[in-house]
């Protein structure tokens, strides 16, 4: 999964949203003690630079050194490279104690993962039995109808024969993603539930976006230009309408959440 983002991290850590306040508010109410997170696929900090705001200490990691270099640097956030598999001693060390930390997150990346070992782990770091995992998804954003009208169509139609199959879990909002914990205090399911995340992007920074795509990267090794000409006259056409050179960008995000129980 980390060879998809190699070539496209500057441009994955100036255009993907931040996610919204609320979405942290939300997971944090479900979380009794503040101490310690593992935020799990941090890529280049975006979910970490809002957990540090809220718990005393995150450790982010990652399988991408190259995502790493373009995380923000702060005070009670720790980035450490990841091997692809690791094992048990390999999370101690790099991580945390057995039954140490209070909240583990996957932003935008749970789909990548080896579920079972995955699980395995956080089911192993995650104090018992009220220790929260969440992870959230967002799927494809929502400019107004006349670019959205060109979006669709270019994303189902002209990317889809390059997005890996794991794609399909975002497209379905997590819905049908394998989550094998119990209904946080207050809910009575694990999710997802959904919020907004916005960003105000002017068209060169929609076009980096979808650069940053790994579906752009794996076309453009194939030598296939998602972004012709005519897309980006249709592109231009649309998002110029209005006479707005800047516009919000939502981004529906879907998060599964749940605790860790006494497994």
């Amino acid at each position: 999964m980390a060879k998809l983002f190699v070539e496209q991290a500057k441009q994955y850590a100036k255009t993907r949203p931040s996610y919204a306040q609320e979405l942290f508010e939300f997971i944090a109410s479900k979380t009794p003690s503040r101490d310690l997170v593992w935020d799990a696929g941090t890529g280049s900090g975006q979910a970490a630079r809002s957990l540090a705001g809220i718990y005393k200490n995150v450790i982010g990691t990652d399988t991408s050194l190259k995502q790493l270099e373009f995380a923000p640097k702060l005070t009670n956030v720790r980035y450490q490279q990841t091997p692809p598999v690791m094992s048990m001693g390999e999370l101690e060390q790099t991580v945390s104690t057995q039954s140490s930390v209070d909240l583990v997150t996957i932003a935008q990346a749970l789909h990548w993962f080896d579920l079972p070992s995955f699980y395995q782990q956080v089911k192993w770091v995650l104090k018992k039995p009220h220790g929260v995992v969440a992870a959230w998804c967002y799927t494809i954003p929502e400019v107004n109808d006349s670019v959205d009208s060109v979006f669709n169509p270019f994303y189902s139609i002209d990317s889809d024969p390059y997005w890996e199959p794991q794609r399909k879990l975002v497209d379905n909002k997590y819905t049908s993603i394998d989550f094998p914990f119990e209904p946080v205090e207050g809910t009575d399911n694990t999710g997802p539930f959904k919020f907004v995340t916005e960003k105000m992007m002017d068209l060169d920074e929609y076009f980096t976006y979808i650069r940053s795509w790994s579906a752009y990267q794996t076309a453009k090794a194939k030598g296939v230009e998602l972004l012709r000409d005519d897309v980006i006259q249709s592109f231009k056409r649309a998002w110029n309408e209005d006479g707005h050179g800047q516009k919000a960008v939502r981004f529906p995000v879907h998060l599964k959440i749940g605790k860790v129980g006494n497994v």
